[in-house]
C-alpha cells in the first residue's frame, strides 16, 4: 500500500484523534466469530431508531489492516446517523478468498442479527469497502453464494458503496503476483474472485467513488464495473473526484481531510435515497 510501517500508524492515529464523539456510542471487541477470534467495532448514534446500517471492510491488499486504524470512519458515520460495524476478518496467507469472504458474510449476517438491537433496521443494511475491502463488499453484493451461506440473499443489501475498489481484474498479468496467489493464476480461477463476474439485474443499487489521481488502484476498474451494472439495471452511479489519491478517498471521510472530496455528502446521500424504512430521524 501507500503508506508503509511506523508512517501508516502515525497518520491513521492522527487521523482518528480526530474523530468526532459527540452523540455516539462505541462498541468495541465484539465477537462475531468466537471459534476463529475475529472480532468487530460498532459505532452509533445515540437513541438511534431504525437508523441506517454500513458494514465496513478496510482495505490492505487481503494481507494487513486492522479495524482499529478506520476508527475516523465509525466515528464520522455515526455522527451523521448511520451506525456503522467495521470487523476483521482472516488474511492471506492464513487464508484465500474462501476464508475472508465467509469472514466477511459472516460479519454481515451478525449485524443483520443485532440490527434492532442495536437501534437500527435490517432493511436498510448495506455494505461498504475501501481498496481490496472494496473488493469484498463488491464480490458480497454481487454473487449470492457468499451470503447464502449464512441464510441470506443480495435483497437482503440495501445498497454497496465502493470506494477505490479492486474489479475488472481477469485476467491477472504476471506482474500481479501478489492477487495471481491470492486468487490464482488461471482466469477460471481469478473469475469467482471478481465483482464483474457476477453484476446482473436486479443486484443491489451501486455508488461507486474513486479518486481520478489514484496510483495504486486504476479507475478503469470503477467505470468498468459501473458500466456493466448501469447495462443491467439504472441504479448504479460513479463519481470521479479529480486531483484525489488512492489513501485520500477515504481519509477524506475523517474532519481534517474533508476538503479533498464530497466523500462523505455522496455516501449519506446514497443511503439516505435508498432506505427501505426511511423514517424522519434527528438532524445530527
Amino acid at each position: 500500500m501507500l503508506l508503509l510501517g511506523g508512517c501508516r500508524s502515525l497518520l491513521f492515529g492522527a487521523l482518528n484523534s480526530t474523530d468526532q464523539r459527540h452523540g455516539i456510542e462505541v462498541e468495541r471487541d465484539v465477537a462475531y466469530d468466537p471459534a476463529r477470534h475475529l472480532d468487530l467495532d460498532v459505532y452509533r448514534p445515540v437513541h438511534a431508531l431504525h437508523a441506517p446500517i454500513v458494514v465496513f471492510f478496510y482495505g490492505g491488499d487481503w494481507t494487513h489492516g486492522k479495524r482499529q486504524w478506520y476508527r475516523f470512519v465509525g466515528a464520522t458515520l455515526a455522527t451523521h446517523g448511520v451506525i456503522t460495524v467495521i470487523p476483521d476478518y482472516r488474511k492471506y496467507p492464513r487464508v484465500g478468498l474462501d476464508g475472508f469472504m465467509q469472514d466477511a458474510a459472516h460479519a454481515v449476517a451478525w449485524a443483520h442479527r443485532h440490527a434492532a438491537p442495536l437501534g437500527g433496521s435490517s432493511q436498510d443494511l448495506f455494505v461498504m469497502g475501501h481498496s481490496s475491502g472494496g473488493q469484498i463488499a463488491a464480490l458480497l453484493a454481487t454473487d449470492p453464494s457468499w451470503l447464502a451461506e449464512d441464510e441470506l440473499s443480495l435483497h437482503d443489501l440495501a445498497g454497496f458503496i465502493g470506494l477505490a475498489g479492486v474489479y475488472d481484474f481477469v485476467p491477472l498479468p504476471k506482474k500481479e503476483a501478489g492477487m495471481r496467489r491470492i486468487f490464482g493464476t488461471r482466469p477460471a480461477e481469478q473469475r469467482r474472485a471478481d465483482p464483474m463476474s457476477f453484476v446482473r439485474q436486479g443486484d443491489p443499487p451501486m455508488l461507486l467513488l474513486q479518486g481520478a489521481a489514484d496510483h495504486e488502484v486504476d479507475a478503469a476498474g470503477s467505470v468498468a464495473l459501473a458500466r456493466k451494472a448501469e447495462a443491467g439495471h439504472d441504479d448504479a452511479e460513479l463519481k470521479l473526484y479529480p486531483g484525489v489519491g488512492h489513501m485520500a478517498l477515504v481519509f477524506s471521510l475523517s474532519r481534517p481531510m474533508r476538503y479533498r472530496a464530497s466523500t462523505l455528502d455522496d455516501v449519506l446521500g446514497f443511503i439516505h435515497a435508498h432506505e427501505r424504512n426511511a423514517l424522519p430521524r434527528p438532524a445530527y
